[in-house]
Order: structure tokens, then C-alpha cells, then sequence
């Protein structure tokens, strides 16, 4: 029996975007994890383990990093993947401007790339800078919106001992309700408008609610054109995702929109999420807008669906 491929994590992004945590994460799920080593010692670290071993690294490289090169870190990459009994792959983590700003304001911290000037200086320079890594990153994760545990949670689906296993597929699906108010997704590959749908809103018993409620999917589903939608939904999905694992996608969000994004998007991706998990899956839930209320524990949701889907362990 061949030896399973060694798992290599080359973490990059903008500083401030969450990588530190990101490493953290992998390292608790058991990776060795080494934060901005020179560029010339990357592959020297993997060829340090043991051959079967089944050890897995996780290297952080940013701009910080001596001799800091995008175009280097692709060719080395590229090297990596030309080994057979690696598999490397590479995450870019992403935050919005403004966001950005509030962080280094909030930890009173210097930008490593302006650390005499504006932070916003840095962080324009720095997307410069690693623009073609966010281009040719297996994973781009937006930190945003995304709090802590959602983001370990992404980082476990992704890396830990049960993505390993590839489940159904190599492919990890990602669903995620928003509100149209609050901007689209920036990682959405697949975006869905349901504002078309009946609006629980306006019922003073369920506006309090969310899509996470049976009444509030009951109400929503009693729109007349709610099942043959759903309907293409799932056959849209049963057509792509296939596709999508045969091109090598690693990665794809599907994002469901609706004014708040708290009613009819979150039942829409709850209900396509138990479809997609009985199917055999792999599935994390993002309610963005839930998340930013505070009224969504980020693992909650797919747990839910778990249990109508079936337990798939």
C-alpha cells in the first residue's frame, strides 16, 4: 500500500487577516507549524521529515518573510507539488480594508510593511505585493465577517483528520447566507437572490426569529414558487459540483442572498445543506449576517443539518 501524501500548508495573506490564527489552528490539529522562516529553508523543512511519517507542516509566509518574493514562493510551490509523495497547498487569508484598519487601531500595532506611516499605506502595498498568491491560492479565506471559531471550524473541515479522508470527494463546499445590504460575498463563487421569496419579516410573530426556525421555514416554503426554486437549486448543484471535482476545484462557496439576512436565505442554506450532507458532502455553514448579530454559534447551524441530513460518520 503506498504511503499517504504528506500535507504541506503554505499560509499567506495580509497581516492583520488572521494568519497567526489560521497556523494556530492548524497546529492544534496536530501540524508542525513554523511562522515566516526564510523562503530558502521552506523546502529544506520538508525534506527534513521523516518519509511516512505522516507528519504534516504548516509554513507562514508573508511579507515579513527574508527575502519575500510572490513570484519565488509560487516557483517553490511549484516544486512541492512536482513530489509525488507531497501534497501542498496554499491559503490566503483576506480582510476588507476598513477591517484591516479597525484591527491594527483596536491592538495599537504598526503595519510591518508602513511601520512609521499610515496603516492603510501598508496594507495597499502589501496587496501589491501578494496579489499573485491570493490569484493562485488553493483556499482564500475572507476574515471579515468570519468570527474566530467559524474560522477554526473552516480550517478543521478543511485540514484536520476528517478532510484528510476526503470524504465523498476532495471538494469542500462552503454555504453561506447574507443580506444583499451588507454587500456580496467576496469568496462566493455561486451567488442566489431569494428576496423574491416570501418575507417572513413582515409577520410580527416570526421577525424576531431566523431561518434557523421551523415556523420560519414552514412560513417561507408556503411560497407557491418556493419548491420548484429549490427544486433547481439542488439539480443546479447536482450538475456543477460533480463538474467541479473532475476541473480539480478544491474549494467553492455557494452564497444564498435575501434582504436581512436572517429569514429566508438562512432556511434556504440549512435545507441545501441537509440535501448535499445526506449526499455524502462535505458542508460548512457561514450565516454572515446571524454571525454578526451575535445570534448564530457557528458550528450551531451545521450540526442542525447534520441531524435532519443523518449522521454520516
Amino acid at each position: 500500500m503506498n504511503a499517504p501524501q504528506q500535507r504541506v500548508v503554505l499560509v499567506s495573506g495580509l497581516s492583520g487577516a488572521g494568519k497567526a490564527s489560521i497556523l494556530r489552528a492548524l497546529e492544534d490539529l496536530g501540524y508542525e507549524a513554523i511562522d515566516n522562516p526564510p523562503l530558502t529553508f521552506i523546502e529544506e523543512l520538508v525534506a527534513r521529515a521523516e518519509p511516512g511519517s505522516g507528519q504534516r507542516i504548516a509554513v507562514g509566509v508573508d511579507a515579513r518573510s527574508r527575502g519575500f518574493n510572490a513570484e519565488h514562493v509560487l516557483a517553490t510551490l511549484e516544486r512541492l507539488r512536482a513530489n509525488p509523495a507531497l501534497r501542498p497547498e496554499l491559503v490566503y487569508a483576506w480582510a476588507e480594508e476598513s477591517v484591516l484598519l479597525r484591527r491594527f487601531t483596536e491592538t495599537r500595532r504598526r503595519h510591518p510593511l508602513s511601520p512609521k506611516g499610515r496603516v492603510l499605506d501598508g496594507v495597499a502595498a502589501e496587496q501589491t505585493l501578494t496579489a499573485p498568491l491570493r490569484a493562485a491560492a488553493d483556499l482564500v479565506i475572507d476574515t471579515s465577517d468570519l468570527p474566530l471559531a467559524a474560522l477554526r471550524q473552516r480550517i478543521d473541515d478543511r485540514f484536520g483528520s476528517e478532510g484528510s479522508g476526503e470524504a465523498k470527494t476532495g471538494l469542500s463546499i462552503t454555504l453561506m447566507s447574507f443580506g444583499f445590504p451588507g454587500g456580496l460575498p467576496r469568496e462566493a463563487d455561486m451567488v442566489f437572490d431569494a428576496r423574491f421569496l416570501r418575507n417572513p419579516h413582515y409577520d410580527a410573530m416570526l421577525r424576531p426569529r431566523t431561518g434557523l426556525d421551523k415556523e420560519v421555514g414552514d412560513y417561507v416554503e408556503t411560497d407557491p414558487d418556493f419548491d420548484d426554486f429549490f427544486t433547481k437549486l439542488e439539480g443546479l448543484a447536482g450538475l456543477l459540483l460533480p463538474r467541479f471535482v473532475q476541473e480539480g476545484k478544491k474549494y467553492v462557496t455557494i452564497a444564498v442572498g435575501c434582504t436581512g439576512g436572517r429569514h429566508r436565505s438562512v432556511h434556504i442554506v440549512e435545507r441545501l445543506a441537509a440535501t448535499l450532507i445526506r449526499q455524502g458532502w462535505r458542508v460548512t455553514i457561514t450565516h454572515r449576517e446571524l454571525a454578526r448579530e451575535g445570534r448564530a454559534d457557528p458550528a450551531g447551524p451545521l450540526i442542525h443539518a447534520r441531524e435532519r441530513a443523518g449522521s454520516l460518520s
